[in-house]
C-alpha cells in the first residue's frame, strides 16, 4: 500500500533563487579560472575547483526539482529520483581529480615558488566572496524546509571558507611577499575537499546499492511493525532510498489468527509514514507464511 504524498512539489517554489544562485555561480567561476591563470595564483584555482563543485551541485538541484515533475512512465516506473545519486557520483570523481592535480601542482611549487599577482588576486578573491555571500542569502530560505536546497546551500557555504582562505593567501603575499602561502593555502583547501567527496561518493553509492536509508534502524524498524495489533511476523523486509530524502519499502506481514487485513495494512503504512518518513510502502498480507525465505530480511 502506498499512501499519498507530495512528489517534491515543496522544492519547486525554490527553483527561481537556485536558478539565481547557479548563474552568478557560474560566471564568477569563469572569472576565477581566468583570473586564476593570470595571476599564476594556484590558491585561486583550487578554490575554482570548488566552486566548479558548486556549479554542479547547483545543477543536480535544478535537475531534481525539474524531474521531480515528470510523471513516471512505462520505462521508468519510479521516475528520475536516481539522477541526483548519479549526478552526486560524477560530481565526486571530478573532484577527486582536480584535487589530485592541486595537491601534485603544489609539491613543485613548494620547491620553487613562482611570482603571484597578489592585488589581482586579492580583488578576485573579494568578489569571489561577495558572490557566495548572496548565493547562500538566495538558498537560505530554502535550506530550512528541502533537503536538496540545503544541500545546495552547504556547497556554497563552504566554498565561501575557499574564498576567506585565497583572501588570507593574497593578504600575506602582498604584505610579506611570501609566496609560498599560495600552494599552502591551495593544499589546505584541497585537503579539506577530499573528505567531503569520499562522504558524497559513498553517499551516492549507497543509494545506488540500495543500502538502508540514513536515519532509519532496520531492527527497531522491525520491531515497531511487529507491535502492531494484528502483526504476527514481518519478513521479506527491504527498505532502500531512491533518492536523499525519498526511502521505500517492502515487507511480507503475517496476521493473528482473526485479524483484519484492511485494518492491519492501514495500521502499518499510517507508523511507518509517521514514524519513520517512510511515504512508499508496499506490504503483502498473509494469513500465513508464503514458504521460505529465500536470504531475505
Amino acid at each position: 500500500m502506498s499512501t499519498g504524498h507530495d512528489h517534491g512539489t515543496s522544492e519547486v517554489k525554490h527553483e527561481q533563487p537556485l536558478w539565481w544562485a547557479l548563474g552568478l555561480t557560474a560566471v564568477f567561476l569563469i572569472a576565477e579560472v581566468v583570473g586564476g591563470l593570470m595571476t599564476n595564483s594556484l590558491a585561486l584555482l583550487s578554490d575554482a575547483a570548488h566552486m566548479m563543485t558548486d556549479v554542479i551541485a547547483l545543477a543536480i538541484s535544478l535537475i531534481a526539482v525539474r524531474l521531480s515533475r515528470r510523471p513516471v512512465d512505462a520505462r521508468r516506473t519510479y521516475g528520475y529520483a536516481r539522477m541526483e545519486a548519479i549526478g552526486a557520483m560524477v560530481n565526486g570523481s571530478l573532484l577527486f581529480l582536480v584535487a589530485g592535480y592541486i595537491l601534485w601542482e603544489a609539491i613543485g611549487r613548494f620547491r620553487q615558488p613562482p611570482e603571484v599577482a597578489s592585488t589581482g588576486m586579492l580583488v578576485i578573491a573579494v568578489l569571489g566572496l561577495v558572490v557566495n555571500l548572496v548565493s547562500m542569502r538566495l538558498l537560505s530560505a530554502g535550506s530550512g524546509t528541502s533537503l536538496n536546497v540545503r544541500g545546495a546551500y552547504l556547497e556554497v557555504w563552504s566554498d565561501m571558507l575557499g574564498s576567506v582562505g585565497v583572501l588570507i593567501a593574497a593578504a600575506l603575499i602582498k604584505l610579506f611577499d611570501w609566496t609560498l602561502a599560495d600552494p599552502i593555502i591551495a593544499v589546505l583547501i584541497g585537503l579539506w575537499v577530499l573528505p567531503r567527496t569520499w562522504t558524497l561518493l559513498r553517499e551516492a553509492g549507497h543509494v545506488l546499492m540500495e543500502g538502508v536509508p540514513a536515519g532509519i534502524d532496520i531492527e527497531a524498524l522491525r520491531t515497531e511493525m511487529l507491535a502492531q495489533a494484528g502483526v504476527d511476523q514481518i519478513h521479506d523486509l527491504h527498505v532502500w532510498s531512491l533518492g536523499s530524502n525519498q526511502p521505500v519499502l517492502t515487507a511480507h506481514a503475517v496476521l493473528r489468527a482473526g485479524a483484519d487485513a484492511d485494518q492491519v495494512r492501514g495500521t502499518l503504512a499510517e507508523m511507518l509514514e509517521k514514524r519513520f518518513n517512510v511515504h512508499h510502502a508496499t506490504l503483502q498480507i498473509e494469513s500465513a507464511p508464503c514458504g521460505e525465505d529465500h536470504g531475505h530480511a
